[in-house]
């Protein structure tokens, strides 16, 4: 109690004890009261509580509400002035307002308030004002309405490992690697300072976002990171390890500046931290600019940048790449991603919510694309369908596009082990179910309009769809069974499951360079297990594993399927 009233500024003060003066007078002059007058005032004030509209009456579940009207009552000015009727025989000694509270009281009422509420709060008296700077209040508010996790200045509890304090660093002159510090050394935290300054300000930024870098896209996590907004680039892992966890790269990042300052700062390219800034283009949308690119730069010049880069996106040097075409493409990818070292802009995307009737828990994935590499996959259902989304594309099939689109009322029943080796034998059961699609769909499948909620596809295959078989109960068990490739199928990965549960009729997306001539193409889609799913491409003969993402996303749920279907049609409008 004594540590609270000094945090307060109450206690030890003239004008406290001239109040307990007035209080005890207060108390003398009432105790001369009958009990029959008392029962009567107590009973009159029960009946008045009781009468009132319950959002004038304090309660533990509305503190809001009772809170939100004390402007009206107090002012700074006669808060410390008696009311009307709060002396003599009108005074109600059962009564008791909010300003006479204890100070652990009012610090745990106002800990329930949003933090957009206690300005406004402590204009009410200087009581109040000088309370609402416990850092107890501001620290629950920073947990509760932005999820930071114990002491920020631990940043090993906020997902902060010690090694993605540091960011590898090459020095052309020294064969050795160095690495420069990425976060600064976390001083003294004041709760107050980074809600309003940092975490309130720049809330609109937090979530998934996917960058506009042509065709390539990208996944970008915004969160809080101990003291500081950082924006993690998420990059696949190298090429075939699918099963590998996301490689993180931090672009971009927010701190405090001095006392009252925030500071935005770029984090691309090798020398640390430099001036930086954001903008909000729009709703859902923002972009970042660097004001010092010669940060960038390296001193070997493009040829070192080159290197390096090919290191870090690839794990390997050029002389290790053998092929002309992936050489090809992993030059054009450099010179094209290089044009936007200095301006970003991102949109905003929403991982897909989870239906009581999905075949399994829908999210980000990792997929094989031959010689371009992982790319991730957005998987989401809509009914009886089963949608892939890119997050990150590539010259031939852009990020945005739906690559992969499942019929989940069509399963496919694969033949013994040794039928399986026999691409002859795969294609003649695909091919089958995709010759039974043609005769219940009257349009051509590869026009088909796979924009969601266009009445399109949806229209067209629903009678498709009742004469398909049912799909399996989500959860329901199911027996598994032998898998293998048939011979002649290509694989950047050939450690793969050999046990499947369930197959399924699909289609996936081809075309020609600079998104020529697209077309679906029939394939076998090959659920594993809850966290693994692949897809046979019939005509490139290729297979393509994909392994789930389970980094944690926080601030990116969509808030109903209507909002996530009409960003998937974004999507495919930003690259189509």
């Amino acid at each position: 109690m004594a540590a609270c009233a000094r945090l307060c500024g109450v206690g030890q003060s003239r004008r406290c004890r001239r109040r307990q003066r007035h209080s005890q007078q207060d108390q003398d002059s009432d105790s001369d009261m009958d009990e029959e007058e008392e029962e009567r005032i107590v009973c009159s004030t029960q009946a008045e509580a009781a009468a009132s509209p319950p959002d004038t009456r304090l309660s533990a579940s509305g503190p809001a509400a009772a809170v939100g009207d004390l402007g009206t009552v107090f002012t700074g000015a006669d808060a410390d002035r008696p009311r009307v009727g709060s002396s003599g025989s009108g005074r109600q000694p059962n009564s008791q307002s909010l300003v006479e509270l204890p100070p652990e009281l009012l610090v745990e009422i106002f800990g329930l308030l949003p933090g957009t509420a206690l300005p406004n709060l402590a204009l009410v008296c200087k009581k109040f004002r000088q309370i609402l700077n416990t850092e107890t209040i501001w620290r629950r508010r920073c947990m509760e309405e932005f999820g930071l996790k114990g002491d920020p200045c631990m940043m090993e509890q906020v997902g902060v490992s010690s090694w993605e304090l540091y960011t590898r660093r090459v020095q052309p002159s020294v064969a050795s690697r160095r690495y420069v510090k990425v976060l600064p050394d976390c001083e003294r935290a004041d709760y107050r300072k980074l809600y309003s300054r940092i975490l309130h300000p720049y809330r609109h930024v937090l979530g998934l976002w996917q960058p506009d870098i042509g065709p390539y896209g990208g996944l970008l996590n915004v969160v809080v990171d101990g003291l500081f907004i950082i924006g993690w680039m998420y990059l696949p892992p190298h090429d075939p390890r699918v099963e590998d966890p996301m490689r993180r790269r931090p672009l971009f990042r927010i701190r405090m500046l001095g006392e009252d300052k925030a500071a935005v700062e770029c984090m691309y390219g090798h020398r640390g931290p430099h001036r930086g800034d954001i903008q909000t283009v729009k709703k859902d949308e923002f972009s970042t600019k660097c004001n010092q690119t010669d940060h960038h730069r390296m001193p070997g010049g493009r040829q070192e940048e080159f290197r390096t880069w090919l290191e870090e996106e690839w794990g390997r040097t050029l002389e290790d790449i053998f092929h002309e075409h992936m050489q090809e493409l992993i030059l054009m990818k450099f010179i094209y991603t290089s044009q936007y070292d200095n301006c970003l802009t991102y949109r905003r995307i929403y991982l897909p919510p989870r239906q009581p009737s999905d075949l399994l828990q829908p999210g980000l994935f990792k997929g094989t694309y031959g010689s371009h590499g992982l790319e991730i996959v957005m998987l989401s259902f809509h009914g009886p369908w089963a949608r892939g989304t890119k997050l990150t594309g590539d010259p031939n099939v852009p990020a945005g596009q739906l690559t992969l689109d499942v019929d989940l009322s069509r399963p496919v029943h694969l033949p013994d082990l040794e039928s399986q080796w026999s691409m002859d034998e795969l294609s003649r059961l695909v091919l089958a179910v995709h010759e039974q699609v043609l005769h219940d769909s009257p349009s051509d499948p590869s026009s088909l309009d796979v924009e969601l909620g266009a009445g399109g596809k949806e229209e067209q295959m629903s009678g498709a769809s009742a004469q398909g078989s049912e799909v399996p109960p989500a959860g329901a068990p199911q027996e598994r069974q032998n898998f293998v490739l048939p011979l002649g199928v290509m694989a950047r990965n050939e450690v793969y499951p050999r046990t499947c549960k369930i197959c399924f009729y699909g289609t996936g997306l081809i075309a020609g360079h600079g998104f020529t001539s697209p077309e679906r193409t029939p394939g076998l889609f090959v659920l594993f297990d809850d966290d693994r799913f692949g897809f046979i491409w019939l005509e490139l003969k290729s297979f393509s594993l994909y392994s789930r993402l389970t980094d944690s996303l926080p601030y990116a749920q969509a808030p109903s399927m209507e909002r996530f279907e009409d960003m998937l049609r974004s999507m495919q409008s930003w690259t189509s």
